[in-house]
């Protein structure tokens, strides 16, 4: 055994992670070599479209009309519209297009044209399908209950709806972008039936306008006539109110009352002089009071200031105050009547403020009320005008109402059926049929779990592949060596001269004596190859040892007639000699040592130092000598035996081994710092590489297939 086979494994197995990166080239590839089944698909999915096209689709005829909002209305009169002209902004042109859809204008056109007797919008009148959903039902349920399902008849209303939608759903209206123009589309089975329902529903939305402004002038004018009617008896009874107030009130006019004012400001004026000249005649008379009491004579006639006083003070003699006092007492009477002239002034004058003051009052409250009545009733007067006026305006703008659209173009009856378009379903087809076909491979790629080819094998495990073997086209397992004998240069012979090659040029500085083969799980093909390998070992003129480690299954016995013969337990027991026990296989060239049924474990048997001691030996003996284990999965022996070989050779079958099961299978050799020399991709299927689009990896190998 060498050194090297016990050291560290040079990396570490990881699981396969996603990338998020997206390799165009592999996908490329990937769909090259699916390109078979995406031709196939493209193939059915035009024969499928193309049958539906020329032969299952029922051709649709398509008839358009045009209208055209206008947004621009020529006045006959210069009168102001019961309802106004459109605006032509984007949201009455959108609600325009929803008024041309409603349920009430198709229905119009459906009791026009007499739809509901036409079967292609009245589900009612065509004939049952044979495998229709709500049928299959009905049977179904007669043959639970036993008794016949009742079918319920739909109302007539139902009905009507149900062609509503029909006509809807076969109806298309369509704003032409930036202009005033709606284009109204019929698409139906019948082509002159298609222009008639795209003709009437232009005329049927250009007669609404028209019929939905008479309706509303005329609502308009039978309300006011009946408002004019109250505002007239609302009028002659404000006049009635304001004659009966005049008829009973004194004539009052503003005018009037402003001199009632100016009058009682005048008089107010004299009561204020008339008090002042009372104040004063009261003050004159205190002082002459006064005066008489402690003054002298010449003192009275100042303050009395009277001529006639004065001049009789002039004369009067001395002691002789007659005629002065009899002449103060006049003065002094004077003063007298002076005060009680003014008192009664003034009582005069209170007295006759206070009367206009209420006639003021009186006439006031009676002329607001008058100019309220008046006012009642020439606002009543206005509105009653302006209602009569709009009365007569209404009147005669029932016999001029224009409509807000006119038809620009009328349908024309297609000459050729718009649907199907049979260029552009094939076309569709087509490119159906390629993405199917590419997803079928895509998803048969990515849900691919196995190895088909030799790179793929690497990128995955990280090992290189020394060898890729074909299937051997034999039916018997002894024939395999027959075969390979018969035919040197055929595929099979040439994989196994490769695999040779790279085994013993994997390691150029010890090149490899003891040489084991094993796999994942049984069934891949590692005893096969290791015979193979065997008798291409031999024809080199070496001297060539296989040994049989499988001791459960031991399947020698498929490939050579070898019963009853002792094996390797009898030699590591020493029950007999090596020499005796060991078979010379002329079909193989070689020395052939079998296993042999045992009651101890095989992989204790392999731990023992014995059998390390035996496979030394026989080192000296042979030049190369070949183990056939068994899978390394299934049981331990081979991570057992791998301690002791210099090159194990691990075999995958293609397009079987998960690739789960590889990679386990190679941590299971890491795991006890076995070193695995290489890879074998074996039991190649020809033509299952060129169903996957592998030929070109495989080609050079076909060519021995073809001889």
């Amino acid at each position: 055994m060498k050194d090297s086979t016990l050291s560290a494994p040079a990396h570490q197995i990881t699981a396969p992670q996603d990338s998020a990166e997206i390799d165009l080239t592999e996908l490329i590839r990937t769909l090259w070599r699916g390109k078979f089944w995406i031709a196939l698909c493209v193939f059915i999915a035009i024969v499928l479209g193309g049958y539906y096209a020329f032969f299952k689709a029922v051709p649709v005829y398509t008839s358009s009309a045009v209208v055209m909002l206008e947004s621009r209305q020529e006045q006959v009169v210069d009168l102001e519209s019961v309802m106004t002209g459109l605006s032509g902004d984007q949201a009455t042109i959108n609600t325009e297009v929803e008024v041309i859809r409603s349920r009430g204008l198709i229905e119009k056109l459906v009791n026009k044209l007499n739809l509901m007797e036409d079967p292609e919008f009245n589900p009612a009148l065509r004939p049952p399908r044979v495998f229709s959903p709500g049928r299959i039902i009905n049977q179904v349920r007669e043959m639970i209950s036993g008794e016949p399902t009742a079918v319920r008849q739909p109302h007539e209303r139902e009905s009507l709806d149900a062609v509503i939608d029909s006509v809807i759903n076969t109806i298309s209206i369509i704003n032409l972008r930036q202009s005033y123009v709606f284009e109204i589309t019929a698409a139906t089975k019948d082509r002159e039936k298609s222009a008639a329902i795209a003709n009437t529903l232009a005329s049927l939305y250009i007669l609404e306008q028209i019929e939905v402004k008479f309706a509303a002038t005329e609502q308009a004018t039978e309300w006011l006539s009946e408002r004019v009617g109250q505002l007239q008896v609302e009028l002659e009874t404000a006049v009635a109110k304001v004659k009966e107030f005049n008829s009973g009130t004194a004539l009052i006019s503003p005018e009037a009352l402003v001199g009632l004012n100016r009058q009682l400001k005048e008089t107010r004026d004299r009561l204020r002089e008339a008090q002042q000249s009372k104040a004063t005649a009261t003050a004159r008379m205190a002082e002459l009071e006064a005066v008489q009491a402690t003054g002298t004579p010449e003192e009275i006639a100042e303050v009395a200031n009277d001529t006639t006083l004065t001049r009789i003070l002039r004369v009067m003699e001395d002691g002789n105050r007659k005629a002065f006092d009899t002449r103060f007492s006049q003065v002094l009477e004077r003063a007298q009547l002076d005060v009680t002239r003014a008192d009664s002034q003034i009582t005069a004058l209170e007295s006759s403020i206070k009367t206009q003051d209420a006639q003021i009052e009186r006439q006031s409250a009676d002329l607001v009320r008058l100019q309220q009545l008046e006012r009642e009733a020439e606002a009543s007067r206005l509105i009653y005008e302006y209602f009569l006026n709009r009365l007569k305006e209404t009147s005669i703008q029932q016999g001029i109402q224009q409509a807000d659209s006119r038809v620009l173009s009328q349908a024309v009856v297609p000459l050729r059926p718009s649907s199907p378009r049979k260029p552009l379903i094939l076309a569709l087809s087509m490119v159906l049929g390629l993405l199917i076909g590419a997803a079928i491979v895509l998803i048969r790629e990515f849900a691919q779990n196995t190895y088909r080819v030799a790179e793929d094998l690497e990128a995955k495990t990280g090992y290189s592949v020394l060898g890729q073997i074909p299937a051997i086209p034999a039916r018997k397992r002894k024939n395999v060596l027959k075969y390979l004998s018969d035919k040197p240069t055929s595929a099979a012979a040439e994989a196994i001269r490769n695999l040779r090659t790279s085994v013993l040029l994997s390691n150029l500085d010890q090149p490899p004596k003891i040489i084991m083969s094993t796999s994942s799980i049984p069934g891949e093909g590692k005893t096969t190859q290791s015979i193979a390998l065997t008798q291409n070992l031999a024809r080199m003129d070496k001297k060539v040892l296989l040994i049989e480690g499988d001791m459960r299954r031991r399947i020698f016995a498929e490939y050579f007639d070898i019963k009853d013969r002792k094996g390797l337990i009898s030699v590591l027991s020493g029950d007999v000699e090596f020499s005796n026990a060991v078979i010379r296989e002329p079909a193989l060239q070689a020395d052939l040592l079998i296993a042999e049924k045992t009651t101890t474990n095989p992989a204790d048997v392999f731990s023992t130092e014995r059998f390390r001691s035996f496979l030394d030996n026989m080192r000296e003996k042979y030049d190369y000598i070949i183990i056939d284990t068994p899978p390394v999965l299934a049981v331990p022996d081979a991570r057992v035996i791998g301690q002791c070989v210099d090159a194990i050779i691990y075999t995958v079958k293609w397009d079987s081994t998960s690739q789960r099961q590889v990679l386990e299978g190679l941590r299971a050799f890491e795991s006890v710092n076995v070193r695995v020399a290489g890879l074998v991709l074996a039991q190649i299927s020809a033509s299952g590489m060129k169903r996957y689009g592998y030929g070109d990896s495989y080609g050079a190998y076909s060519s021995y297939y073809d001889s």
